[in-house]
């Protein structure tokens, strides 16, 4: 793993917002592990105080803020000897976004304004690290002849405004903008489809799990959207890319895509895998297209390859595999087990 150093050489302090969630939790422990000073900002809405988090927290380099960070004051108690700031926390998720589209327009600019005030603070700054998304990508896969796998550089072109869907890619995509003429050093990431434990089970991958570890004898396994394709980046991988982006001065103003180029396959194969991986003999039952999912998508990582000499190198297999094994362990109980045979 490449570490994240200051100016001066030294391990990085480093604030990540919304550093509770999936990706900040394993971000922060890598850090940590690095001898980074690592505070995380979270107001918890969408986790809790798990092991996993308590094990972070109970590092001596690693501190937790819980707080509103659209609040005026939410970091003022904080200082400006800050290297890097990783800006994670949004309002995410297909229901979320769905249920509640303006709160995910105004809300995620705020938490950005909130992010880059803080480091415009910062008295020797070397990186604002914003999660984009691949989502902004998704207009261009309506109207444009978008290749796949999806370079960084293509043209944006813009969905249906009146999709509630719309608000989440155009709170990302303004706030790529918010960025670019922010007068800081940044680097933007364009996550596609990270996964792994402790992402909860608002993703495709932990949802086949739980369905297939419920099965009954002789139930198929419903699976939507089976034709639609995609790549899936284990989150080792993402954060070590992560780390590589934030600290190579290459990649200082860059947009990059953030995922694993191949392979790329059916949500139908991936429920194959998952069921091997699980251990069920059973068949797919197909079922109809989520609406608003794109039919592919798939970064072209050869930006972040050239940038930071790393490609994805943990296998769909393997990954799914650890992914299974952590679900097993602290999600699903014996008793569902139990029911599932």
């Amino acid at each position: 793993m490449s570490s994240l150093l200051s100016a001066r050489g030294e391990p990085a302090t480093v604030l990540i917002t919304g550093g509770a969630g999936f990706v900040g939790g394993f971000l922060c422990r890598e850090l940590a592990r690095q001898g980074c000073t690592v505070h995380l900002v979270d107001n918890l809405a969408r986790g809790c105080r798990d092991r996993f988090l308590d094990d972070l927290l109970s590092e001596g380099n690693v501190e937790l803020l819980e707080c509103d960070l659209t609040a005026s004051d939410a970091l003022a108690d904080l200082g400006d000897g800050y290297s890097h700031v990783f800006h994670l926390a949004a309002i995410l998720g297909v229901q979320n976004v769905l249920d509640r589209p303006y709160a995910t327009l105004l809300t995620n600019v705020r938490l950005l304004e909130a992010a880059i005030e803080f480091s415009r603070r910062q008295r020797d700054l070397a990186r604002l690290v914003f999660t984009s998304t691949s989502e902004v990508y998704g207009g261009s896969l309506l109207h444009l002849d978008l290749p796949v796998p999806t370079p960084e550089h293509v043209p944006i072109a813009l969905p249906d405004l009146s999709l509630p869907r719309t608000s989440y890619m155009l709170s990302k995509l303004y706030g790529e903008a918010m960025v670019r003429h922010a007068g800081i050093p940044f680097t933007i990431l364009r996550p596609h489809n990270i996964y792994g434990p402790r992402m909860g089970m608002a993703h495709v991958i932990p949802q086949l799990l739980e369905k297939a570890h419920r099965l009954r004898s002789g139930e198929a396994l419903e699976v939507f959207s089976v034709h639609h394709r995609r790549s899936f980046c284990f989150i080792d991988d993402a954060i070590e890319m992560m780390v590589r982006a934030a600290g190579n001065s290459s990649c200082e103003g860059e947009v990059l895509n953030l995922g694993t180029e191949g392979p790329e396959i059916s949500i139908g194969e991936l429920a194959g895998l998952i069921l091997r991986t699980v251990g069920r003999d059973a068949g797919i039952d197909a079922r109809p297209a989520t609406p608003g999912s794109p039919a592919r998508r798939c970064p072209d990582m050869s930006r972040m390859a050239e940038r930071t000499g790393y490609r994805s190198r943990i296998s769909l297999e393997e990954g799914c595999r650890r992914t299974w094994d952590w679900y097993r362990e602290t999600v699903f109980t014996e008793q569902q087990a139990e029911n599932a045979r």
